[in-house]
Parts: structure tokens; C-alpha cells; sequence
């Protein structure tokens, strides 16, 4: 098997609701394993990879990916479970694919890696929903080239999971795509005004994990913004766009258009 054409995937994390959009609309291109530390629908193996431990390890023989999404997905969570949990499972799943022969991993990062860049304008303001003066056209995207500003523990742990990844692939030759997964929520809409501009749709979900699974070899290691095209977006979209052919296809701007009148 090249990388660019995995087809047997592993799915860590998978009772979880990126991981049961990715199981539901995946499983038909692609032979998909789920694991997950509780058990639910589409896990086969129950595991906790923060622990590690044989069973964890067997799942990963034979794949030719993992789409790694096991968290605590809170970005409240406190640092001891961040140290226990979150950051334990991330190094045991690089070195589980590395033992395996895996050959790329696509790793659930999150725009929480560089979230405190938030704090300043012209983000504050759109974060905020107001836009008056604002040129959305004109706005300084973000970009991976952005140094690193966690705004939290889980933040740090997310940067800590691009590091080692890059680590895994300079030192061991393994592919690895990040990904700054920006707002997936269970309604597949915006929620507050900070959404219609960091909205991933379920559907623009899909289009980027796949895209990754089929991405040409020489995607050794990346970053990418995980984000829907939303108007008021503020995270570069055009290194998915050129190196891995990712187009998504929503605009939270739909559903802004679409909600009914108030009064």
C-alpha cells in the first residue's frame, strides 16, 4: 500500500461525534475499525489508549490509517486529566502506528492551538459579531506558518500533539496530517456569533477527512485549518486547497440568511 490510498482505517475515539459522522458517511469507501474507551455503536474494540496495553496495540495491525480523535474533547478540562488522559493516549497511538507500520495518521487538532490569537482585533470583534467597518475579504488569515498560542490546557495539549507529530514523521518516516478542527457540533449549524465564523459543517468534515486519507505521498507532515468556507472565517484555507484538494462547500452564512425573524 502507498500512502495516498488507504483504504483499511482506524478510527480512535470513534463513540464520539466526529468519529460517528466520520463512521457513518465513510463506511461505504472505506473498511473503517472503530475503537473508543466506552463502548457504543461502531466501536469494535473498547480500549483505553491512555493506558495503553495490548489490546489498544493489536488494533492498529493491518491498517494503512488511524483518523486519531481520542480526547477528552472539553476545552475546559483541567491539566491533570489533559497530562492523564489527552496527552498519554496521543503518544500512545503515534507509537502504536510507528510499531505497526501505519502509514499516515491524520490527527484531531483544533483551532484551540492558536485560540488566543481571539483575543485580539480584528478577531475579538468577529468572534463577537460585530462587523460594522469590517471588510470580510480583507481580513489577515491565520495561517499554520502562525506560531502557537493555546488558550488552554487542552490547547497545549493539541500543540503538543502537532510537535509530536512532527516528530514521528522527521525521525520515523510516518505521514501525518493535523488538523485545527474548528466548531463540529451536533446540530450541523451555528450556535453563537463566534460560529458563523469557525463552523466545520458535517458534510465539509467528511470532504477534509477524506481528502486526507487520499492525500499524494508527498504530504509527509501538515497543518490545516479545519473549517467550513464561512464569510467571516479568519484560519487560511488555501495550503488544503492546493496540497490535498480539499473544497468545502458550506458558508455559515446559510443558516444566518435562514433563521427565522425575531419579534
Amino acid at each position: 500500500m502507498t500512502v495516498g490510498r488507504s483504504r483499511r482505517v482506524l478510527v480512535t475515539g470513534a463513540a464520539g461525534l466526529i468519529g460517528s459522522v466520520l463512521r457513518s458517511r465513510l463506511a461505504n469507501d472505506f473498511d473503517l475499525l472503530g475503537l473508543d474507551a466506552a463502548r457504543g455503536t461502531g466501536v469494535t474494540i473498547v480500549a483505553d489508549l491512555a493506558k495503553g496495553g495490548r489490546r489498544a496495540r493489536r488494533a492498529f495491525a493491518g491498517q494503512d490509517a488511524v483518523i486519531d480523535l481520542a480526547a477528552d474533547s472539553r476545552v475546559g478540562a483541567p491539566w491533570d486529566r489533559v497530562l492523564r488522559n489527552n496527552l498519554a493516549a496521543t503518544i500512545n497511538v503515534f507509537e502504536a502506528a510507528r510499531d505497526a507500520g501505519v502509514k499516515r495518521v491524520v490527527f484531531a487538532s483544533s483551532n484551540h492551538a492558536v485560540g488566543l490569537y481571539e483575543r485580539e482585533e480584528p478577531y475579538a470583534r468577529i468572534v463577537r459579531g460585530d462587523y460594522e467597518g469590517l471588510d470580510h475579504a480583507a481580513i489577515p488569515l491565520l495561517t499554520s506558518e502562525h506560531p502557537v498560542r493555546p488558550d488552554s490546557p487542552y490547547g497545549v495539549g493539541k500543540a503538543f500533539g502537532e510537535a509530536l507529530g512532527r516528530y514521528y514523521s522527521e525521525e520515523f518516516g510516518l505521514s501525518v496530517i493535523c488538523l485545527r478542527i474548528g466548531t463540529c457540533n451536533r446540530v450541523d449549524r451555528p450556535e453563537d456569533a463566534r460560529e458563523f465564523a469557525t463552523l466545520l459543517s458535517h458534510a465539509d468534515l467528511v470532504r477534509l477527512v477524506e481528502c486526507c486519507l487520499q492525500a499524494p505521498a508527498s504530504v509527509r507532515y501538515a497543518v490545516y485549518f479545519g473549517v467550513s468556507d464561512n464569510t467571516w472565517r479568519f484560519w487560511d484555507l488555501e495550503p488544503a486547497r492546493d496540497q490535498i484538494g480539499y473544497e468545502p462547500r458550506d458558508d455559515a452564512e446559510r443558516w444566518r440568511m435562514s433563521a427565522p425573524a425575531q419579534g
